[in-house]
């Protein structure tokens, strides 16, 4: 049986346009911004790196900044070449091979779900924080099944709802900012000055070796604004907006986490205090505000949880649909994960499935066993898109890209060298990441060249973008 996507002889290569191109650019970036969720890295990923290097947070994440800079401008190409809902792996099966691009796909899928479990678990801690006695699992649990609910609604629903609590967590970076920067009480040049505890509860210097490896988890903290990819086929003028939307999620991004860090690092009373706490953020809440603001400010963070749980709900089930759309399963699997709900104009077989899947994850597999699991999984993706735009501009792949990005070569091989380093630190670190990650591609390269490649006139058809004048 032929996969439902394959087109009869003689009709048109493109895709059909079935999701709802509805989304204006200010709708792409809250959906995008809400994966992001600033916020989260204000208070969890953040204080980490306070802790690590003290004032030179501040230049970690400045030096993190200009790589994600070089990532989105090749995200920014690419997106505007393919604006199709399959996110990076559009990208690589079509400048990279097909096999590339199925392995890409199928631990990017993996990835994401995991990813789900463990920003839903994160939601129990702050919800703690206002109602004693949550248990972090099964809130998670919770939080993704209603969320998946919420995720097959039309993308403009999505796009509002999402909106909303983007506000909300907004709010808690304005409150931090206005605390700080109202309270400041050491010069400036403390953003430079890379300083952690010492054994006897003082200060002491540290080398530039660990401001770099911090300058990695900057990066992290930064990621999600590639997620605006696989909301093209739901955006107005993709091949036209898709790079503006990237760059302006990236400055959004910068902009939310880089000020509020600054806010803290002059603002705080004491700084031994600050660096040595157990959590920083809290010390900093309760000694510049109160209780009560830390409560309140810890349910905007619990709210900016759900709210990315929503959008990367959102983002696995649209590569999913686009996957089987594409015919990467056996039609029993494929047509399900295909269908596009007439109304809705949303993927709610694959939404929910990822929504079950993820749920499973939560309630089964320990939180530090999901965080290994895709630890390494961000690093890969970035070398695949970071390839995908440097050959793609070569071989002309990437020839129908309304955005061209500036300084090319330099931004896809800076991304290259800049995670050969990171790669570097990760196996030092826990090499079972790679190996997952690895593993991973690995069984996709596999399932391609066993089930898809014999059938390749029927499966993994990846055909064009559905033609935007024509919609």
């Amino acid at each position: 049986m032929s996969s439902p996507t394959t087109p009869p002889p003689g009709t048109s290569q493109h895709y059909e346009q079935e999701l709802s191109r509805s989304l204006d650019l200010r709708g792409n970036v809250l959906i995008t911004l809400s994966a992001v969720t600033p916020a989260s890295s204000v208070f969890i990923i953040i204080p980490t790196v306070i802790a690590a290097v003290g004032g030179a947070s501040f230049r970690a994440f400045l030096m993190a900044a200009a790589v994600a800079a070089c990532m989105a401008l090749c995200y920014a190409e690419l997106s505007s070449a393919f604006p199709i809902a399959g996110g990076e792996y559009s990208f690589a099966g079509r400048v990279l091979g097909k096999a590339a691009g199925f392995s890409l796909f199928l631990m990017n899928t993996f990835s994401l779900t995991m990813i789900i479990g463990v920003i839903a678990l994160g939601t129990g801690e702050y919800l703690a924080a206002a109602f004693s006695g949550a248990d972090s699992k099964w809130v998670g649990v919770a939080v993704i099944l209603v969320c998946a609910g919420v995720a097959i609604l039309n993308i403009r629903t999505n796009a509002w709802i999402t909106g909303v609590f983007l506000a909300l967590e907004m709010v808690a970076i304005v409150v931090v900012c206005a605390l700080g920067f109202v309270n400041v009480s050491r010069p400036v040049s403390t953003l430079w000055e890379a300083q952690t505890l010492g054994d006897d509860g003082t200060l002491m210097g540290v080398g530039l070796g660990l401001i770099v490896g911090q300058t990695a988890t900057a990066l992290f903290a930064y990621n999600g604004y590639g997620a605006a990819i696989y909301f093209a086929e739901e955006t107005q003028g993709a091949r036209k907006v898709m790079g503006k939307v990237i760059i302006v999620c990236l400055a959004v991004t910068v902009a939310a986490e880089m000020l509020p860090l600054a806010a803290v690092l002059l603002g705080s009373p004491d700084l031994t205090s600050l660096i040595g706490a157990d959590n920083p953020m809290e010390y900093f809440m309760t000694t510049r505000g109160s209780e009560a603001v830390n409560v309140a400010v810890s349910l905007a963070i619990a709210v900016a949880i759900i709210n990315a749980t929503v959008a990367i709900i959102l983002q696995a089930g649209r590569t999913l649909y686009s996957a089987a759309r594409d015919g990467a399963f056996p039609d029993v699997v494929g047509r399900p994960l295909a269908f596009v709900h007439p109304t809705l104009q949303t993927p709610p077989v694959a939404t929910i499935l990822v929504g079950v899947v993820a749920a499973v994850l939560a309630a089964l597999v320990p939180i530090t066993s999901l965080i290994t699991a895709t630890g390494a999984t961000l690093i890969v993706v970035y070398v695949f898109v970071a390839l995908s735009a440097l050959i793609g501009r070569r071989t002309g792949a990437t020839a129908g890209a309304q955005y061209r990005m500036p300084l090319f070569p330099l931004p896809p091989l800076a991304i290259i060298g800049a995670l050969a380093y990171v790669t570097y630190q990760v196996w030092d670190a826990n090499p079972w990441q790679i190996v997952i990650a690895l593993s991973a591609l690995g069984v996709g390269f596999v399932y391609y060249q066993v089930y898809l490649r014999p059938r390749h006139a029927d499966r993994w058809t990846m055909l064009a973008a559905a033609p935007e004048e024509n919609i």
